[in-house]
């Protein structure tokens, strides 16, 4: 082994320390954060739920202009006019991200209409709330194409230019069941392993990239239409997220260049919980909160 080598192994360690040390004090501490008064966002899913929430936060802390895509008019219209009140540019798109032709064709129309996007907020997803054995084979292609290759459409159609311009966030509102699965939606689980997994190398991807990051956002279960009817055994010790703190914690996570944001914090406990359980017991704790068998009194929008 060269002296090269030796002094790389050497370091390593220290490295790996002075980072533990940097995110402790920046975790501490104030930290400086971004101004979005020239940003331009676009929010797919941004007619209701969370992604409401996310075009008002923007709006509220400056954003040039806030750009929604959806499925359904009647809600980006109402969303856009309740934006467009507050004195900040809203613009809508009826757009399925689950649709490759149809994502490429309105991003298309944005930069045309617009301008260019500089924040991309991944948020659009569904959720069937049925085992595999129950779900037809249409539902299942749906989810996985929403939730994780809509992700890669939307992303493709709106990267380049970023990078280009050297400005830009990619921003993907995910789960915190794609690090620990839920039986009764399988789908779901399975599609935001996969975007999870597509985060991680994206933002690893992009270390080089000046100018550009990534964020996600893997929060517990939501107080939206989405997530209605789901129960767990001990709502006092884990109520569902209020929507309004989900997007407040994911605006400031763009605005720190904030690469993952667990909702609540708690929930770091579970992922490191299950890094050396056996799986007996993480089915004891799943029983025991009522995770296996909370999606039986599901009846949330899909």
């Amino acid at each position: 082994m060269d002296l090269k080598i030796w002094g790389c192994a050497v370091l390593f360690p220290v490295q790996i320390l002075y980072c533990i040390l940097k995110a402790s004090v920046r975790w501490l501490l104030p930290c400086k954060r971004k101004d979005l008064g020239a940003e331009v966002v676009l929010i797919t899913g941004g007619g209701r739920g969370i992604g409401r929430h996310l075009a008002k936060e923007f709006a509220k802390q400056g954003a040039k202009k806030v750009i929604l895509w959806g499925r359904t008019e009647k809600c980006l219209k109402e969303t856009c006019e309740e934006i467009s009140m507050t004195g900040t540019e809203c613009h809508y798109f009826v757009c399925d991200v689950g649709n490759r032709e149809e994502v490429y064709q309105q991003a298309k129309v944005v930069r045309e209409k617009v301008g260019d996007v500089t924040i991309l907020i991944n948020n659009a997803a569904v959720v069937h709330g049925k085992s595999l054995m129950n779900s037809d084979d249409d539902a299942l292609l749906k989810t996985q194409h929403i939730n994780t290759l809509g992700q890669f459409w939307t992303t493709k159609a709106f990267l380049p230019r970023m990078l280009e311009l050297c400005n830009g966030h990619v921003v993907c509102i995910n789960s915190i069941l794609s690090l620990s699965s839920i039986p009764g939606a399988i789908d779901y689980c399975t599609s935001k392993a996969s975007s999870f997994a597509f985060m991680e190398s994206l933002t690893l991807g992009l270390l080089d990239c000046p100018g550009v990051g990534c964020t996600t956002v893997l929060p517990f279960h939501t107080d939206t239409e989405m997530f209605q009817g789901m129960r767990v055994r001990f709502p006092q010790l884990f109520p569902p997220l209020n929507p309004e703190i989900v997007a407040q914690r994911t605006v400031d996570a763009v605005r720190t260049n904030t690469a993952f944001v667990v909702l609540p914090w708690t929930m770091h406990i579970l992922v490191i919980l299950k890094s050396f359980l056996p799986q007996s017991a993480l089915e004891e704790i799943y029983k025991f909160s009522g995770s296996y068998t909370c999606m039986n009194t599901f009846k949330g929008r899909t």
